[in-house]
């Protein structure tokens, strides 16, 4: 064989390309493209059957589940004994506890309700990222504490209402794009909805003094 000399074409005469009819280089290579096609269709249709699920009538699930949590919490509040009993507790636990109110277990029944609706969030959350890891929610406990002392609701109980939350929930969001937009590191976003708690308690305590 010469140095320079190309190495030979292969011959598919023979072998497995000749023993069924249109097996040919040409044909192997347009089925090979034809399979890829079809897995990338395969994975799109996924893709897009995924997003319909995602959605009821071109309203996100998430944004349903929370009008039916709200609904159910406001009506909870102003609409049931519970919801009046709570209030009580949070006003003045001992006050509530000579009236006849059964303290502990109104402590109980909205510590369960608390669990109940972080679980549910967190089921919100995993479904909206598609992964989750044990830490996936530390992000949004100061916002979460925060939007609620914002939106009115008194740290120590006795006041507030879902409205208010609601509001709160908005500003937070606010104070989070403004955050993004100066890119503020996380640990300057920590410190910072801190500091807003922080200023919250001051002036709930010093109106609470006021009234006294």
């Amino acid at each position: 064989m010469k140095p320079n000399a190309r190495p030979a074409r292969p011959d598919f005469s023979s072998g497995p390309c000749a023993k069924r009819p249109g097996w040919t280089p040409e044909a192997l290579g347009d089925a090979a493209v034809g399979r890829s096609h079809r897995s990338k269709t395969g994975k799109k249709k996924i893709v897009e059957a995924v997003d319909r699920t995602r959605s009821l009538l071109g309203i996100p699930n998430a944004l349903l589940v929370w009008l039916a949590v709200g609904l159910a919490t406001m009506f909870l509040l102003h609409r049931t004994t519970l919801g009046r009993a709570i209030y009580g507790v949070g006003n003045r636990e001992r006050a509530a506890y000579l009236s006849g109110i059964a303290t502990r277990r109104v402590v109980v029944l909205c510590f369960t309700l608390a669990g109940a609706c972080s679980a549910m969030a967190g089921v919100l959350l995993t479904g909206y990222s598609t992964k989750a890891y044990q830490a996936m929610g530390d992000a949004y406990l100061l916002p979460a504490i925060a939007a609620v002392v914002l939106g009115g609701t008194h740290i120590l109980g006795g006041r507030g209402s879902y409205l208010g939350t609601v509001v709160g929930a908005m500003l937070i969001t606010l104070l989070q794009s403004i955050l993004s937009v100066m890119q503020i590191p996380e640990m300057g976003r920590q410190v910072t909805y801190g500091v807003v708690i922080v200023a919250m308690l001051l002036v709930y305590g010093r109106g609470r003094r006021l009234s006294d």
